[in-house]
């Protein structure tokens, strides 16, 4: 696992996407091309004691946004569905479960939640937004999964990002 550290300006944009003060991020995971943080990674205890498997956390709103969207369209019962039929996906699904339970113990065990790793992983699919954060710190080929799902969200980069007031004040029109 790799990441960087999260800067003071790093900070104030992952709170201004997630409307919130980030929790226990470790550090930028992966930079959206426009150079913000996309996705952090996060501590697997939180500073108050909770245990927190999410790993990777996507925090751009326009990969989120786009993620939900395919929620609401049905793709993770459609690839819950495939999972049970499809041996060969179901093995590197289960890979990527085993690299994500790697990379979250690269940052510290935390037996309560020893074996789980996120998104549903390794036998179903609970959440895009886990598998595309995993894809996209990961890199192609280690999610076989959230490689699909990025691929079905595309370019979400390419409008410009958080923080351009006048392509926010355009879209609000």
């Amino acid at each position: 696992m790799t990441f960087e550290p999260m800067s003071s300006e790093d900070e104030a944009i992952v709170e201004a996407q997630l409307q919130r003060p980030p929790r226990g991020v470790a550090g930028v995971a992966y930079r959206c091309p426009c150079g913000k943080p996309a996705v952090v990674a996060t501590e697997p205890r939180l500073a108050d004691g909770t245990p927190f498997p999410t790993t990777y956390y996507l925090t751009c709103p326009r990969a989120t946004a786009a993620c939900s969207t395919l929620e609401s369209q049905g793709v993770m019962a459609e690839m819950t569905d495939r999972l049970e039929t499809d041996a060969e996906l179901a093995a590197k699904y289960g890979r990527a479960h085993e690299a994500y339970l790697r990379d979250r113990a690269a940052l510290g065990e935390v037996p309560e939640i020893a074996g789980v790793s996120a998104g549903g992983m390794p036998s179903r699919v609970k959440c895009l937004h886990v598998l595309v954060a995993h894809a996209l710190a990961a890199g192609a080929g280690v999610n076989p999964l959230g490689d699909e799902a990025l691929a079905m969200i595309g370019t979400f980069w390419t409008r410009p990002c958080l923080g351009d007031d006048q392509t926010e004040r355009q879209e609000q029109r």
